[in-house]
């Protein structure tokens, strides 16, 4: 059975992410979503299995992304941003950019 998160730690993370990492969402949607030129992309929520955003395209229409998490199941808040770290150096990795120091 998927974990999910308390609605603290949802919070947190979804705020911050939005807040201060809007450039690696949109980096994570142009690496993993279905729209090679997404203008916007959030964060809207995550569980044990992986986090899911909502992508706005060029004309406006939005859609949903869900990626699972590279290490596979989570059950810990501290985990969570291990694997948003993880799947930020696989979008690198995956559209050929050099990832920013950790």
């Amino acid at each position: 059975m998927t974990h999910a998160f308390d609605d603290e730690t949802l919070a947190g993370v979804l705020g911050h992410m939005n807040s201060d990492h809007s450039d690696d969402n949109l980096l994570i949607a142009r690496a993993f979503g279905a729209d090679e030129a997404p203008v916007g992309s959030r964060m809207v929520s995550f569980d044990g299995d992986g986090g899911d955003w909502v992508v706005t395209g060029a004309g406006g229409a939005t859609s949903e992304l869900r990626v699972p998490w590279p290490g596979g199941s989570i059950t810990e808040r501290r985990e969570v941003r291990r694997e948003i770290v993880a799947l930020y150096d696989a979008a690198c990795a995956r559209l050929d950019i050099e990832p920013r120091p950790h």
